[in-house]
């Protein structure tokens, strides 16, 4: 099977709202988004913690700016998802809980550059 274009979600809970917002979005959203012609798959993320060593003359990065992130693998053309997202809202057909922070919502699609190159295994 070819590469699929990926569509990136990043987004948060509004304050507070984490168990709701997860709720919200497992159990509705995804099937919703799934509903869609050309989304093919989804899988959500938890931002995991991580240590970034210290390295002399660099300064840190910045802290992510989001907790969750959704990534969604495409068979059609973003704009025609993303089309087919805005119809369905605006229709009322797919609903935005008030649990997601709009003001900090991300999104990106992605597209394969290149091969995928696997690591060796010893």
């Amino acid at each position: 099977m070819a590469d699929r274009d990926l569509f990136l979600v990043f987004s948060n809970a509004t304050a507070g709202q984490d168990a709701e917002f997860n709720q919200w979005y497992d159990s509705v959203h995804v099937p919703d988004v799934l509903d869609v012609p050309g989304v093919e798959s989804a899988q959500r993320y938890d931002l995991a913690p991580m240590e970034v060593p210290e390295y002399e003359g660099a300064p840190p990065p910045p802290l992510p700016a989001h907790r969750y992130l959704a990534v969604y693998q495409l068979s059609r053309s973003a704009d025609e998802v993303m089309a087919e997202f805005l119809a369905r809202i605006t229709s009322g057909r797919m609903d935005l809980s008030e649990t997601l922070d709009m003001s900090t919502v991300g999104m990106s699609t992605w597209t394969p550059h290149g091969a995928k190159v696997v690591a060796a295994t010893t």
